[in-house]
């Protein structure tokens, strides 16, 4: 996808209200260092994307396992992460798939210290409606300077 989507199909008003809580509640999951519940947001053959890996973390398992170890490390800087997205783009392809843009910062904040940026990038993801549950098929993480 990269780039704006060219809105032709948007989505309700109470799809977007839903795919909204959904990153609300999958962007807390990883704030809060739960990487496994993090990772049940997305399919089974799921893939996660960014431009400064070389290659995607692809199923689900392994996002988790995954995740799991970069948090882990996280966990030793003593920091704490937070994630914000916004100006959520969707386009709807067909009744159980929607593929949005959206911007995300991430935040961190050390021990006693101040917050600073520590991310900006540009999310694209391809959900699909699963057991009336929003899941990520594939995820792209662009890095803003990169």
């Amino acid at each position: 996808m990269t780039g704006p989507l060219k809105i032709s199909n948007p989505v309700d008003g109470e799809t977007y209200a839903r795919i909204v809580q959904f990153y609300a509640h999958q962007m807390q999951l990883l704030d809060e260092r739960a990487a496994e519940e993090w990772a049940d947001g997305f399919t089974e053959d799921g893939v996660f994307a960014q431009n400064v890996k070389p290659e995607p973390w692809t199923g689900r398992a392994v996002i988790a396992e995954r995740m799991r170890a970069g948090m882990d490390r996280l966990a030793t800087l003593d920091v704490q992460r937070r994630h914000w997205f916004g100006m959520v783009a969707t386009e709807r392809q067909d009744a159980e798939t929607v593929l949005t843009r959206y911007y995300a910062m991430v935040f961190e904040t050390p021990r006693g210290g101040r917050a600073s940026t520590y991310l900006s990038t540009t999310g694209e993801d391809v959900l699909v409606l699963k057991d009336g549950q929003w899941r990520v098929s594939h995820r792209l993480i662009t890095h803003d300077g990169t």
